[in-house]
Parts: structure tokens; C-alpha cells; sequence
């Protein structure tokens, strides 16, 4: 049985890296990337459990095992990690001023369990777990993840806007 929660120990957080690191785009193949989807962000532990004591991850658990999660980020690490810097920018002009706003920093499901639900469950859950006062989910999407667009689009996200930061085209797209 799958069952969903914040991340509450050390353990969990280890899982959820390791998790990560199997679905980083540099561990995936062209055709992996294409089709599965892929992560950008490669988070420390340190960063991690910094986040989580603001705002515990959503995890979905099997048998004790971690097999998706959605990371938490207050928007007081918009600092924290330098690839996301332009996205905490992009976030400031698209909501003037807003500061009720949780960004979902990462969202992965294992690729054992896509397709079952796990994606909406742990967004669903994120929404109900938000600290009092926030009532919207902000992430940006890689234009080049179809999945994962299609994915977001799916559970109700829709795009704030597109811009170019690099050589990339993010996707910064809002839950309300």
C-alpha cells in the first residue's frame, strides 16, 4: 500500500537523494530523456533538510521505501541553489508582490511506480500539508520535458510564462 507524507527523518531524506540521483539527467539516456522525464537540480543534504525544517517534503512510501516526492522550497531559499536564482526572478515579476506561494523545488516519481497515480497523490497531498497562509504551488518545468509538462498540465498547473535562462526554455507554471 502506498501511503503519503512529510519527510520527518534522515533516512527518508537519504532515499529521496538516491532516488534523484538515479533520474538526474546526466544518469539517464537520450531515450530515457525523451520518454521518462528527467531531473535538473542536484540538491546537498545539507539543502535538503534545510528545506524540509521549513516545510517537510511530500513523500510517497511503499513497504518503507521512499518511490516519489515533491520538494518543498519556501521561497526564502530563492539563494540557495544557483540554477534556480533565475526562477525565484521570474516568480517575482509574474505574481507583483505575492509572497503566499510554496515552489515545488523538484517532483519524481520511481519509474516502478509511474503511471498509477503517484504524481497527482503527492501534489494533492503538498496542497493540504501547505503552511497557513500559502494557497498556490510554483515550479518551473525544463521546455524539453514533455512528460513532465504534460504531467503538470494534467493535475491543473498552468503556465505563469515561458522565458529563457541560458540556453534553456523554462516553463514557470502555478497551482492554484
Amino acid at each position: 500500500m502506498i501511503y503519503y507524507k512529510q519527510a520527518s527523518s534522515p533516512k527518508e531524506l537519504e532515499q529521496i537523494l538516491s532516488l534523484q540521483q538515479k533520474n538526474l539527467a546526466k544518469s539517464l539516456t537520450v531515450d530515457e530523456l525523451e520518454n521518462e522525464g528527467f531531473l535538473t537540480v542536484e540538491h546537498s543534504m545539507d539543502i535538503l533538510q534545510a528545506m524540509n525544517e521549513e516545510c517537510g517534503h511530500i513523500i510517497a512510501l511503499e513497504d518503507g521505501e521512499v518511490i516519489g516526492y515533491a520538494l518543498c522550497m519556501h521561497p526564502k531559499f530563492a539563494n540557495s541553489i544557483e540554477v534556480l536564482k533565475p526562477m525565484f526572478v521570474e516568480i517575482n515579476k509574474a505574481v507583483a508582490g505575492k509572497s503566499n506561494y510554496m515552489v515545488m523545488g523538484q517532483i519524481c516519481v520511481s519509474k516502478s511506480h509511474r503511471g498509477k497515480g503517484i504524481f497527482r497523490n503527492l501534489y494533492l497531498t503538498m496542497k493540504n500539508k501547505l503552511p497557513e497562509g500559502f494557497d498556490t504551488i510554483i515550479t518551473e518545468v525544463d521546455g524539453k520535458n514533455k512528460r513532465s509538462l504534460s504531467a503538470h498540465a494534467a493535475v491543473g498547473f498552468q503556465t505563469l510564462k515561458v522565458y529563457l535562462a541560458g540556453e534553456k526554455e523554462w516553463h514557470l507554471i502555478e497551482l492554484k
